[in-house]
């Protein structure tokens, strides 16, 4: 006999145009499922005063209240009974709505949540050491994840609205990584926005945060943009780079310490060590730097890594990600970083067992990063595509565990 399942209940709502009522849900179930009356009315006895209920009514409701709990169904105002479908994004993508919070999956140190940032930071009360994500660009034409703001204000009331709740949670010296957009230009103007600035004002004057750098991601794989100003009108440059801001709340009590990321020594650096050092006597920048007899003398255990990272956008797991993404039929996230990004400013800001999170974790390469240099993490994301497919990241990690939708959802 067939069973009703949370793929079936989640096809009737989806494909239904209004409110299904739960008389209707059992017979659109029991004609899916191809059921007699005698086996849908069937029952068996629950609860401490075994009192008779049909099985299969009493499954299908349990699907219906898991929908609930997750925000793919509400309720109809005034209309008792009365569910409706309330989650798909002009896209055609599964979003959260507000208030759902859901563990799509875990490991034994972080866990993967469907539903929006606020509500599930909001209700974090975990020291948080890193906060490292990249909020989704202002861009005119947006990308599937639909952030449409009409300004740089709004914008930045949303980013702020997004970190309060983290950075009230951040330990003493704790820091926050922002990846953001700098192809974003003022409407109509070949006029660059200047929006990263107002953004790096804003979390300073409204959460207390202190700007500890600006490190610029320089992508020369990045594609050709903007378009129009760079290749219709020529009078801008192809942007190769993307600001990546770094913000504690303590600057004098900051955890990074830069031995966490040594390099090692280039060539030329090893030869001058094996000389015994440099064996000139010279100054640059008037005075400010002297190199002396037996500069670059002492063998130490690397050199200072410099505040620009040069990186592709592609790595190993971007690739993984869209070869699972193909063979799921799901799409993948628009736009990844890639793992070494978050994974430098993971060793360089924190100690092995301290929390970081991402609010939007996207293509979950934050978590990925930390659960790899055994930190404990916490990533959140509205769109639930994008947590089935980076799922499979993370399958051979330690105390994996997924969500029964997460195991049934499959493209619609």
């Amino acid at each position: 006999m067939s069973k009703p399942s949370l793929k079936l209940i989640e096809k009737i709502y989806a494909s239904s145009e209004g409110a299904v009522t739960n008389e209707e849900l059992y017979a659109i179930a029991q004609a899916h499922l191809g059921l007699e009356n005698a086996a849908m009315e069937a029952t068996v006895p629950f609860g401490e005063a075994g009192i008779l209920r049909s099985k299969i009514k009493h499954e299908i409701r349990w699907y219906q209240q898991t929908l609930k709990a997750m925000n793919v169904i509400e309720k109809v105002d005034g209309r008792k009974g009365h569910w409706q479908y309330c989650r798909k994004t002009k896209e055609g993508l599964n979003e959260a709505r507000a208030g759902a919070r859901l563990i799509a999956f875990s490991t034994k140190l972080g866990a993967a949540i469907y539903g929006d940032s606020l509500d599930v930071f909001s209700s974090n009360t975990e020291t948080i050491s890193l906060c490292i994500t990249s909020p989704p660009y202002p861009l005119r034409n947006q990308r599937s994840y639909g952030l449409e703001p009409k300004n740089d204000g709004e914008y930045i009331d949303f980013v702020c609205r997004v970190l309060e709740p983290i950075v009230k949670n951040l330990s003493n010296g704790a820091s926050v990584v922002l990846n953001i957009g700098s192809d974003i230009f003022v409407n109509k103007s070949p006029a660059r926005s200047l929006y990263p600035e107002k953004l790096v004002l804003a979390l300073n004057e409204n959460l207390g945060l202190s700007l500890m750098d600006r490190i610029p991601w320089v992508n020369r794989a990045k594609p050709v943009g903007p378009t129009y100003w760079a290749c219709v009108e020529r009078v801008q440059l192809a942007v190769s780079h993307e600001p990546i801001y770094w913000f504690t709340n303590n600057p004098h009590r900051v955890k990074s310490d830069n031995r966490r990321v040594l390099l090692p020594h280039n060539e030329a650096h090893k030869k001058l060590i094996a000389n015994g050092g440099g064996n000139r006597i010279t100054n640059y920048g008037d005075g400010a730097h002297q190199l002396r007899v037996n500069s670059f003398a002492n063998n130490t255990p690397g050199r200072i890594p410099k505040n620009v990272i040069e990186r592709g956008n592609q790595c190993s797991d971007s690739r993984a990600i869209h070869r699972f993404a193909k063979e799921m039929g799901f799409p993948a996230h628009p736009a990844m970083f890639p793992t070494d990004i978050p994974a430098f400013f993971i060793q360089f800001l924190t100690e092995v067992g301290e929390q970081v999170v991402d609010p939007f974790g996207g293509s979950l390469k934050t978590g990925l990063a930390a659960e790899r240099l055994n930190r404990r993490w916490l990533c959140c994301d509205k769109i639930f595509e994008w947590l089935k497919v980076s799922s499979k990241l993370f399958s051979g990690f330690d105390g994996f565990n997924s969500s029964q939708f997460l195991e049934n959802f499959t493209k619609s």
